[in-house]
């Protein structure tokens, strides 16, 4: 067993304010994105330095409206529906990726139609760019003692602050891993060989993705609040299995050159 760093989810406090590393990590990961691809915006997309800032604004608020939205309707609505104020308490936690993914596909749909630019290459782009903050997002669930795995008996098994006295996969460092590098690496290496058409890069994105979240979720503990489906499938499997099908199709519509 290895112990838990039980780092304190408050990185800073400047009088009653608290800064969080999950909040942080929200702007690393979109800040980081951004830097990273920001060449590539410039020459592929013809964008300057104000229209980038833009489209930074735009995916900041679908990724944040999209993810919380998507948590309260996915995993938590029963509790929502009796308490509506809670929604816009994202300090205490609670986003969706899936929902966040939507969000973020929309508002580069609205940034794409207003701006006048090639939707299917944003896309690539910025599927490209946000394993960086999924990455950083789960290491943040990890310091905050969240999304904790199931129970193990292996040797790099921890006992979470909240997970009682069981030892538990830190199945966040392993989506980290996956779903953040793994994935960055994958992506990159079929962006460099340049052998997809526009639009083909994102569903390899969500495909890859998929089956990374799926597997990983069988050591993930499931939402106390929802439990399996059929006492096998989690919320996630059945988000992420709807991922790979929806890469696939899109895939394949791309490869015809709609």
């Amino acid at each position: 067993m290895l112990p838990y760093p039980n780092i304190d989810p408050v990185f800073l406090k400047i009088g009653p304010l608290e800064f969080r590393w999950y909040g942080l990590m929200y702007v690393l990961g979109l800040t980081l994105g951004f830097w990273y691809l920001k060449n590539k915006l410039k020459t592929s997309l013809k964008l300057n330095n104000d229209l980038i800032w833009n489209l930074m604004s735009y995916i900041t608020i679908g990724v944040i409206l999209g993810g919380r939205l998507g948590y309260v309707l996915f995993y938590n609505l029963p509790y929502y529906w009796q308490h509506p104020l809670t929604i816009f308490a994202v300090w205490e936690g609670g986003m969706s990726f899936h929902g966040g993914g939507l969000g973020c596909v929309l508002a580069i749909l609205i940034f794409s139609l207003v701006y006048k630019t090639n939707f299917y290459l944003v896309l690539d782009f910025l599927a490209l760019g946000s394993t960086i903050g999924i990455g950083l997002g789960r290491l943040a669930n990890f310091i905050n003692g969240e999304l904790y795995g199931r129970v193990t008996n292996l040797p790099w098994g921890m006992i979470f602050p909240n997970g009682g006295e069981h030892i538990r996969h830190p199945s966040q460092l392993y989506e980290a891993f996956f779903e953040g590098l793994v994935l960055f690496l994958i992506l990159n290496f079929l962006l460099k060989k340049q052998i997809l058409k526009p639009g083909q890069l994102f569903a390899w994105f969500l495909i890859n993705y998929g089956i990374f979240r799926f597997f990983i979720e069988f050591l993930r503990e499931p939402d106390s609040q929802i439990g399996l489906f059929f006492n096998f499938l989690s919320m996630g499997q059945l988000l992420s299995g709807l991922m790979i099908a929806g890469g696939g199709l899109f895939f394949f519509w791309r490869n015809k050159g709609h």
